[in-house]
């Protein structure tokens, strides 16, 4: 099969590579959709800080975003799955450990995540291998392109869960990029009163495509109490920024992850009585988002800018962009084209 592989910092090939055979417990599924993701272009810029950790190695087959049909299942495994269109969760924890138990397997010591963590080959490629206890399935209204969203969108719903709000409450989304949009498209379905906060233009004018009308700039930013903030950016200092604006006793959000250390002040934290919430991958959110996407409550699909072959995801990892693409932020990849 073709398979996309980041060989070394700059460099990356379309391999033929031998299919994956479904073990015990395990599916395989032919990938219908992949989403290229910030953590796929550090991989790329060779910046991943698993990459400098020991948790990861080039050669890697990236891919954590995805959607496709089980193609075969390994013994063990439930025969219905057979020629359903699925998803499924990132983190694979090992099923035995304290936090797997009780249901933190998201953050197992020893995880793999697909295309991520640990040697788990991702989803650039024409088939992909999962375990069958990570499947999610997709109903019919959930195409492929909607299902491989279904894993930002999983961050985005437990990010605005984690914020806290009712209906009327404010929110402010610090990064209109696709966590931040899919935030506040969730958080709208809602009935919460959402602003954001972004640096570029362009996708200041996209998120007002999109709808939002309160989007704002460091300087037109109003004076308003924020009930909630969630930091879906990648800049160092808009954690503390976050901190600072948040409502006393209320919550902040972090979603978004920078390339250097975020440094905020704790004694703020505690002056202001405020909740920070962590937010590390969709476990826990991909059954809602499917159940919102399925529903039309919530559509990520305007966020989806492009779909390339595995052939130009080097030049997308690259940053080289097409005009005809416009202003939407995620690229897709169909690895049958």
């Amino acid at each position: 099969m073709r398979a996309f592989v980041i060989v070394g910092p700059g460099a990356a090939e379309v391999r033929e590579l031998p299919r994956p055979e479904a073990r015990a417990g395990e599916v395989v599924v032919d990938v219908e959709r992949a989403g290229v993701c910030g953590t796929d272009v550090e991989f790329f810029t060779g910046e991943m800080a698993y990459l400098h950790t020991g948790q990861a190695a080039h050669p890697i087959r990236i891919g954590h975003e995805w959607a496709g049909r089980v193609s075969s299942v390994g013994a063990g495994v439930d025969r219905s799955w057979a020629g359903r269109r699925v998803t499924g969760d990132t983190m694979l924890g090992c099923g035995s450990c304290v936090r797997c138990t009780s249901g933190r397997q998201h953050l197992c010591a020893d995880r793999y995540e697909i295309g991520v963590r640990n040697g788990w080959p991702g989803a650039m490629a024409e088939q992909l291998s999962v375990p069958a206890s990570a499947l999610v399935p997709l109903p019919a209204t959930v195409g492929p392109a909607m299902g491989a969203m279904v894993e930002p969108g999983g961050n985005a719903l437990r990010a605005v869960r984690g914020a806290g709000l009712v209906p009327g409450e404010r929110l402010l989304v610090l990064g209109p990029g696709t966590i931040g949009l899919l935030v506040a498209r969730i958080a709208a379905a809602e009935g919460i009163e959402v602003h954001l906060l972004g640096r570029s233009e362009r996708s200041r004018t996209f998120a007002r495509g999109l709808g939002f009308e309160r989007v704002w700039t460091a300087d037109t930013l109003p004076d308003l109490p924020w009930d909630a903030v969630v930091d879906a950016s990648n800049a160092p200092e808009l954690p503390a920024l976050a901190l600072d604006l948040v409502e006393p006793g209320r919550r902040v959000v972090y979603i978004g992850l920078a390339g250097r250390p975020s440094l905020i002040d704790t004694r703020t934290m505690a002056l202001k009585d405020v909740t920070a919430v962590g937010v590390l991958s969709a476990s826990g959110g991909l059954e809602g988002i499917v159940d919102l996407y399925a529903s039309g409550a919530v559509d990520p699909l305007p966020l989806i800018g492009a779909t390339v072959s595995l052939d130009d995801l080097a030049d997308v990892l690259a940053g080289r962009r097409h005009p005809d693409w416009g202003h939407a932020p995620k690229i897709h990849v169909d690895p049958r084209r």
